[in-house]
């Protein structure tokens, strides 16, 4: 296991048929050697687990990653309003290449790519 930062930029979309770098996140996670979410070492240090949310004419935001009942979140302010839902993130191994599916609090469901990871 190790802490890891992943960058994630937009996927093709119908708005965005060449994706976007210009809207991404740097996350701060655990993964373990399968590219999993090591939820052993996250209880541990559920501090560490970080997020940065790159959006073009909009301030960076800074949060965390929340485990939830429903799976994981991202979250920049006390409360639910905000929660970006990862979906299945448990269940995906985040390399480079793989997909990952955001919910924004609006309902709309959007395809990133992993770009990048690196040891933290």
């Amino acid at each position: 296991m190790t802490w890891t930062t992943i960058r994630l930029e937009l996927a093709r979309t119908p708005a965005f048929p060449n994706g976007s770098a210009a809207r991404s996140y740097v996350m701060r996670l655990p993964l373990a050697h399968d590219g999993k979410i090591d939820e052993q070492e996250y209880r541990h240090h559920p501090e560490l687990a970080t997020v940065r949310r790159f959006w073009p004419n909009e301030p960076d935001r800074h949060g965390c990653l929340l485990r939830t009942a429903d799976g994981w979140a991202l979250s920049y302010a006390p409360g639910e309003e905000d929660d970006e839902n990862l979906f299945r993130l448990d269940a995906h191994a985040i390399v480079p290449g793989s997909y990952l599916t955001l919910t924004e609090p609006d309902g709309a469901r959007l395809p990133f790519v992993v770009k990048a990871l690196a040891a933290a």
